[in-house]
């Protein structure tokens, strides 16, 4: 491994005589609030980045390292990418993260890069998205900018394995196989996705227009129930994950309102998968609907304190009540920021709340400058389950970890 890492960095050093290399060093340490108070994850991490160029041609790239007590290293690159420019026209081709969209905390439109989510939606949003092999082009023409992705072969969202603390898979009342057979997509020129833009400046607003076609990140559960009767019994259940073609298209736009910056963002999807219950109540099914999904957003400020706050809903069209899912989802997230002792001191709150089954996550931070570059920050995650929730029901998002109340420090020092 340590061969591995010395070799990527002898590589981006010799690429160019001058090279720039930044990054940071980062201890995470996070604990359980309840039961044993056991420790959530002890990480230490090595973020590296080389970027450097000559001409019309630059390359960037991200290599880091995961290390767990116990575990092996986690040695990957997050991005390592070209780029090439000419005259209103830039080409990017490698691995690399792309980031649309106008939300905080959610992916509506900004869907091109697939998610980690081996621990929820708890890591900053650039470890969250997945670097992804791709050729992207922009073509600037005035205030626009035309982009347009292309990416040969499907990534798919990057669950927590079932042993995990956030973990979450369906509960039946038989035991359950898993089929993996039917997950893979097949690398070839039939199963590439792509992706256009449109973005550019008004008087009056910036605004994004997209659209794509491509791959669920995340696979549908194909159910097999084996019965046992009459009168018929559910003996077992085998699961055969599978991802399936997804046509999008969306936007965003951002304007200025009475002191305040007004935010909007949607996308509607065709062709989604969801789970549904058969005749027996049993969550065996799959019904093929389309959906929409937007917020609304609202930024302003009361002295030196920063205020943000959206509205995000779910809704399914043409809704069938066999689905498991309700017909409309709705989701509040509130932030609030202020900095003291001369921006050296910053707190900071911020929540997701579940209208539909009053559950939440609330984050409280705060985080200290101690000098230039290195930052102590402490933390809590908190999740909130709907008292009157009782055994078998869906207790949310949010709810189904309350059981993970967790307390964390980073120590970091950017370079």
């Amino acid at each position: 491994m340590i061969k591995r890492i010395s070799m990527v960095i002898l590589l981006m050093s010799g690429l160019y005589a001058q090279v720039e290399i930044g990054g940071y060093a980062r201890n995470y340490i996070g604990v359980l609030t309840g039961g044993d108070q056991e420790y959530a994850i002890i990480q230490n991490t090595l973020d590296l980045t080389f970027s450097g160029g000559s001409g019309n041609v630059s390359y960037f790239a991200n290599p880091y390292v995961y290390q767990s007590p116990g575990s092996d290293l986690n040695f990957d690159l997050r991005e390592v990418y070209l780029d090439m420019y000419f005259n209103n026209t830039d080409i990017r081709i490698g691995k690399q993260q792309i980031i649309w969209g106008k939300g905080d905390g959610v992916f509506i439109t900004d869907i091109v890069s697939p998610k980690d989510l081996n621990e929820f939606l708890l890591p900053d949003f650039d470890e969250i998205r997945t670097g992804i092999t791709a050729l992207k082009l922009n073509q600037y023409v005035g205030n626009q900018t035309f982009e347009l992705v292309y990416i040969p072969a499907f990534t798919a969202t990057v669950f927590p394995e079932a042993t995990s603390i956030w973990s979450r898979t369906p509960a039946f009342p038989a035991p359950v196989t898993e089929d993996y057979s039917e997950k893979a997509v097949p690398a070839t020129l039939e199963n590439s996705e792509v992706f256009a833009k449109v973005s550019g400046i008004l008087p009056f607003m910036d605004y994004e227009l997209m659209g794509g076609y491509l791959w669920d990140d995340d696979p549908s559960l194909h159910i097999t129930p084996e019965f046992t009767g009459p009168p018929p019994t559910l003996t077992g259940v085998t699961l055969t994950p599978q991802h399936h073609r997804l046509s999008v298209v969306g936007g965003s736009f951002s304007t200025e309102l009475a002191g305040m910056v007004l935010r909007g963002e949607g996308a509607y999807y065709q062709g989604k998968q969801f789970l549904a219950m058969n005749a027996m109540d049993y969550p065996i099914d799959l019904i093929e609907k389309d959906y929409l999904h937007y917020l609304l957003g609202l930024d302003f400020s009361i002295g030196s304190t920063r205020f943000s706050s959206q509205f995000i809903q779910q809704a399914i069209m043409d809704y069938d009540d066999l689905i498991v899912q309700e017909d409309a989802v709705n989701t509040v997230t509130f932030l609030a920021n202020r900095t003291f002792l001369r921006e050296t001191l910053t707190a900071q709150l911020f929540g997701y709340v579940g209208l539909n089954k009053s559950d939440a996550l609330i984050r409280p931070t705060l985080s200290y400058d101690l000098a230039d570059g290195f930052e102590i920050l402490g933390g809590a995650n908190i999740f909130v389950k709907d008292a009157d929730i009782v055994e078998g029901e869906d207790p949310g998002q949010f709810g189904y970890f309350d059981d993970n109340d967790m307390l964390y420090m980073k120590v970091k020092y950017s370079f």
